[in-house]
């Protein structure tokens, strides 16, 4: 089905909200001759996202790149985030291999950074209108599909019209909820909270992620010799972490394997947090409707993906939808080839976030994989494509990746039997035959 033929049009395309979504998606299509009104509530130009994981992730440097926002991130000091990850069985330390290219990398950068930027290049995009203080209030239906949007300004009510309208408008999205669009909903067992440092080193200058099985931590340096610092314990420990949330923060960070020094760095923020972050997915799409970013799909924070996938279903919609977006296509048709590449790409991780989300300690193939990327560097970089959602769980969790794991695994129980069997000769002993 189409479009109904008496549709007037005030745009191509209308985006709700801002944000990294949104104006990425605003740019790509007016890029490819698709006009576009792109909505955002908040009236400052400056404004941004507090609670974020601040990382790109890998995944997202094509996006960037496309974007041209690359050299701008690198001239902002955006820090380029390697990582290494603390499991019961030691560092995992990913490096790129001897005679290998350097490995695949994203940003870390502080949402303060990055909103203000990309929204600026949305607004300076030849075919984008961005209209700050506009805050959706209701859809504008015509034979079952959504025809535009009612909008609340500073100039009073209004109503847009377009072929389609687009909720980037974040996990508690009001064009899914208009739309009739419903979230499935998975309970996270964890809790967080994050404040930023300045002064805080960090071993090899790189990102930090702990597995404490089941609470987890992360530290990421960003731009301007800043530090986000996050702890994401069971909530389990939730009645006596509030109890003292500042000194809790600070026992928990001390008592993490390698610690930061957290108490000689300067803390810049308050602690902030979150004590019910559950995860959501919804349908991304509607006749007339496609939701991106996290109106679409929320992930589990701890995985630092959300800036990443919200990049990139930006990109996919746009793929998919910009000829028929300005006129040239079936609509229903491009929506429907955009849900399935979103689909295809992003459940599979979402699914195992899931389940990761209980704040279970690991399972039995997690145990194989992550204590195999701890002893060998193949295994590391292989662990290191996944997490930055460079392949998926299917490759990640392949045959021969198991195999691989299975190996090392072995090799390293058979050379630690070894060593323990090996007989020890009191010193100055003679040795015999």
């Amino acid at each position: 089905m189409t479009e109904p033929e008496s549709a007037g049009h005030d745009y191509d395309v209308v985006i709700s909200g801002a944000g990294l979504a949104g104006s990425a998606a605003a740019i790509l299509l007016a890029r490819r001759g698709v006009r576009v009104a792109l909505l955002e509530r908040r009236s400052d130009p400056e404004a941004y996202k507090v609670l974020c994981t601040h990382s790109l992730t890998a995944n997202a440097y094509p996006v960037l790149d496309e974007l041209g926002l690359v050299p701008a991130l690198e001239k902002a000091g955006a820090v380029r985030n390697e990582a290494r990850w603390y499991t019961r069985w030691g560092w995992i330390e990913p490096k790129a291999a001897p005679a290998g290219p350097e490995l695949p990398y994203g940003y870390n950068v502080r949402r303060s950074t990055l909103d203000p930027l990309i929204r600026s290049r949305a607004a300076q995009t030849p075919g984008v209108d961005l209209l700050p203080g506009h805050h959706v209030t209701g859809l504008v239906r015509e034979a079952g599909r959504t025809v535009g949007v009612r909008a609340a300004t500073p100039e009073g009510e209004r109503e847009i019209r377009a072929r389609l309208v687009v909720g980037a408008d974040g996990k508690d999205s009001a064009v899914a909820k208009f739309a009739g669009v419903p979230a499935r909903s998975y309970e996270n067992a964890r809790f967080g909270y994050l404040a930023h440092f300045r002064n805080l080193p960090l071993r090899g200058g790189i990102g930090q992620t702990w597995f404490l099985e089941p609470d987890m931590a992360y530290a990421f340096p960003n731009d301007g010799g800043v530090t986000v610092l996050a702890v994401l314990p069971d909530k389990k420990r939730l009645p006596a972490f509030r109890e003292d949330l500042e000194g809790s923060f600070l026992e928990f960070v001390r008592a993490l394997p390698e610690a930061p020094p957290i108490d000689s760095a300067e803390r810049i923020t308050k602690i902030i947090g979150t004590v019910n972050y559950p995860l959501h997915s919804r349908k991304p799409t509607a006749p007339g409707l496609a939701l991106i970013g996290d109106a679409a799909l929320t992930s589990d924070p701890l995985w630092g993906v959300g800036c990443g996938w919200a990049l990139q279903s930006a990109q996919w919609l746009t793929e998919a939808v910009a000829p028929a977006a300005s006129g040239r296509g079936d609509l229903d048709r491009s929506l429907a080839l955009y849900a399935r590449t979103h689909r295809r790409r992003l459940q599979g991780h979402q699914s195992l976030a899931v389940d990761y989300a209980k704040a279970r300690p690991f399972n039995p193939i997690e145990r194989l994989v992550f204590s195999a990327a701890a002893r060998d560097e193949s295994m590391a970089r292989h662990m290191y494509l996944f997490a930055s959602r460079l392949i998926g769980p299917l490759r990640f969790l392949n045959p021969l990746a198991v195999a691989k794991a299975s190996a090392v695994n072995i090799k390293h129980r058979r050379a630690a039997a070894s060593r323990e069997a090996k007989p020890e000769h009191p010193r100055g002993a003679r040795r015999t035959r």
